[in-house]
């Protein structure tokens, strides 16, 4: 193999071409070939193309819209049957303790986590075009969730008796639980109609602007919050819950400030619970290719400490709080409470657009890596349909899980089968034995969600990377962190995407300018400062930015362009003006005193005043002195190139700019040519009326080697035609005739 490839090396050192053609500008180009003909269609034709329905088109449509329609049909149940129900059972022993435990981070009873871990994890069976993520509850997601519900229901605002007026000391804890749950609820029904929407208007693409920086710097964040909101659990003190900005630094102070009433058995429960989850999650690690599948520490955990708790009756004894009353059976459907969508909409936005995009980044990264295509449209409607259905059943929002997804597929899940048979798992517990779990501690389930953040602050470690890749991306990252950790998730997540966004102007406002040479006796131009073979035609000047020429920027490109060409028309014309006043005084002056000295002055100087003007000298006129100040390195400039290729659209500021330059130029005798633009900038060129009789398509090349050799046949031409100067012409005739 590494012969062959060798030898495919060498055979494309060797292999030469030669092409002979004409030196093409895009008037010949376009004079040569021949546009197909295209028919527009009217709006009324593309709405009654749009709404036409055939046999073929609806169940396309169909297929689209419930993708388990396609391929359960063709499912091949000897080779993916048995891996579907070992992931699934896999998936299902992580699902349970899972939801039971970033209940609390979403600040409703636990129970709830069970009712998000089935309803939508089953539908997506049927919406969904991943074969491999784990939809449900998750961490980040739980507590952006919790943050909006303790806003919205604090605890100091729920006294006994919900719509009572008489405020007491002592809090309806049942009542409290009622609202938050109606929150949390309504905010699924809202991000999932906003989900929905976002997937019929075919707005997948929104996801593109959590970039991965931002995202990863979110999430480290959310890893902190979620850190800090689990301490009360695991000391086993009682603390208000904090949301909105600077949340994290009221938590620790309030865990602080009662640390002396941390519960010791609660804290050995907790603690031991999570050397256990550490040393399972090690031994996974490092025997994974032993292990026919992973070893569910979290199921172990959670039975080993509802059995201590129960043997040992740890809520009695020793105060410490467990899970509590878990209802058997399913809830009837309720509508959820519409009052409250003006006071949450703008958090329903963000927690939409964050679940679809980390389901999205999962889904994406398993479709790559098994060779299979997933709908980013179909996703948004299938998230949308969990978590708006999911709602009328009390589930809260949910995304894909990071653990449980690569727990699915390494274990050897083929479809979404595996996702039904883990959702099948928690109703079991949910209508069977769901009672048996209400003596689990809470600080094991805080344990549980403390070890599954170990992925996410190993983020951390983003910093050095990028600090090595990009500084730019560090800054969104760091920005992201920074604002998502003090002034909240929601309001972190819009500093974030905006900053993001100003990154991106930034790139375009300050891009890298350059000077472009040939690479002798190639068409092909790199950068004159990179290498040292490159080198540069005389008289010739190739400018490059790579950006796109608009409003934010032109201003930047002008200068840019004067800087590195080292020709700045004002400065040149500037230079005559004055060149021509001082030339116009010592002829004056001349006159006045001595009539050969004037005599002497008009063959130095042809040029006299007419009408009390001057008219413009040209750059021969010039001193050498002032040549060399104004027109550096090379004085002798007659052809500016500018390189197109990295532009990709051209606004009105831009081609008013680029038609200056042109105007600009050519006052100092320098012809400015545009190279390498494509069709699409073309006619945005043609639609801004960029060509007139001015500014011709002759200027347009298709390539930079076009224009070059036009430039220096031009050059040659004007050179030819130019008469010689007076003294050349009298030495000419001096020469004797040679025998």
């Amino acid at each position: 193999m590494e012969h062959l490839q060798e030898h495919e090396a060498s055979l494309e050192q060797t292999q030469r071409y030669c092409v002979q053609r004409p030196i093409y500008n895009e008037e010949l180009l376009q004079g040569q070939l021949h546009r197909r003909e295209r028919t527009p269609q009217t709006l009324r034709q593309k709405i009654a193309h749009s709404c036409r329905c055939s046999s073929k088109k609806a169940k396309s449509h169909l297929y689209s819209c419930i993708p388990i329609l396609k391929w359960l049909p063709r499912y091949p149940v000897k080779e993916y049957l048995l891996g579907d129900i070992i992931s699934g059972i896999s998936t299902g022993v992580m699902q349970l303790p899972q939801g039971l435990a970033y209940a609390l981070l979403a600040a409703v009873p636990p129970v709830f986590g069970l009712y998000s871990s089935f309803y939508p994890v089953f539908l997506y069976t049927f919406f969904g075009t991943s074969k491999h993520i784990s939809i449900g509850t998750f961490a980040v997601i739980s507590m952006m969730v919790g943050g909006v519900a303790v806003r919205e229901v604090p605890d100091e605002m729920i006294p006994v008796g919900y719509n009572s007026t008489n405020v007491t000391d002592s809090l309806d804890f049942d009542a409290r639980d009622t609202k938050r749950v109606q929150v949390a609820v309504t905010l699924a029904f809202l991000s999932g109609i906003i989900q929905l929407c976002l997937g019929l208007l075919r707005f997948g693409f929104v996801a593109i602007y959590l970039t991965e920086p931002l995202v990863r710097g979110f999430t480290t964040a959310a890893a902190v919050h979620v850190f800090t909101s689990q301490l009360k659990y695991l000391l086993g003190i009682k603390t208000s819950r904090y949301s909105g900005p600077l949340s994290v630094v009221y938590s620790i102070a309030a865990v602080l400030s009662k640390i002396t009433t941390t519960n010791i058995a609660a804290l050995i429960v907790g603690l031991t619970c999570i050397v256990l989850l550490l040393i399972g999650k090690e031994i996974n690690l490092r025997f994974k290719k032993k292990l026919p599948v992973p070893i569910p520490m979290e199921i172990i955990v959670v039975i080993i400490g509802t059995g201590v708790s129960a043997g040992m009756n740890l809520s009695e004894s020793y105060r410490v709080d467990v899970v509590g009353n878990i209802p058997q059976g399913l809830r009837a459907p309720a509508v959820p409470d519409i009052q409250l969508i003006p006071a949450i909409f703008v958090d329903a936005i963000a927690i939409a657009i964050v679940g679809f995009s980390m389901a999205v980044s999962m889904a994406k990264i398993f479709a790559l890596k098994h060779g299979y295509a997933i709908d980013g449209n179909q996703e948004l409607i299938a998230l949308g349909i969990c978590n708006f259905v999911g709602s009328f059943f009390q589930s809260f929002s949910i995304t894909c899980s990071m653990s449980r997804s690569l727990v699915q597929e390494s274990t050897g899940g083929k479809t979404q089968i595996a996702g039904a048979l883990s959702s099948i798992m928690v109703l079991l517990v949910i209508v069977a034995i769901g009672y048996l779990f209400e003596p689990l501690p809470q600080t094991v389930l805080a344990a549980i969600v403390m070890v599954n953040l170990k992925g996410m602050f190993k983020q951390f470690g983003d910093i050095a990377h990028f600090w090595r890749t990009s500084k730019i991306e560090l800054a969104i990252w760091v920005v992201a962190f920074v604002a998502s950790l003090f002034l909240g998730l929601d309001y972190g997540l819009l500093t974030a995407v905006a900053f993001a966004m100003i990154t991106v102007i930034y790139r375009t406002q300050s891009p890298q300018y350059r000077i472009l040479g040939q690479i002798p006796d190639t068409d092909i131009y790199c950068d004159v400062e990179e290498y040292e073979e490159v080198k540069e035609y005389p008289g010739i000047k190739i400018f490059q930015a790579n950006a796109s020429l608009y409003f934010a920027n032109s201003e930047s490109y002008t200068s840019a362009l004067k800087k590195k060409t080292g020709v700045d028309p004002c400065a040149v014309l500037a230079a005559r003006r004055k060149a021509q006043k001082r030339h116009g005084r010592e002829i004056k002056k001349a006159n006045a005193n001595d009539v050969e000295a004037s005599v002497k002055h008009e063959i130095a100087n042809d040029e006299l005043p007419v009408n009390g003007r001057f008219a413009e000298a040209s750059v021969q006129d010039m001193s050498p002195d002032e040549q060399e100040r104004f027109v550096e390195p090379k004085p002798n400039i007659h052809s500016l190139i500018l390189d197109f290729t990295p532009v990709n659209f051209v606004d009105s500021v831009g081609a008013k700019t680029l038609k200056s330059i042109i105007k600009e130029y050519k006052e100092v005798g320098v012809r400015v040519c545009i190279a390498s633009c494509s069709a699409p900038v073309m006619n945005e060129l043609t639609r801004l009326s960029f060509f007139d009789n001015t500014v011709t398509r002759e200027w347009l090349f298709h390539s930079i080697h076009d224009a070059v050799l036009a430039c220096q046949v031009k050059a040659r031409s004007v050179l030819l035609s130019e008469p010689l100067p007076a003294q050349a012409r009298s030495e000419k005739r001096s020469v004797p005739p040679t025998n």
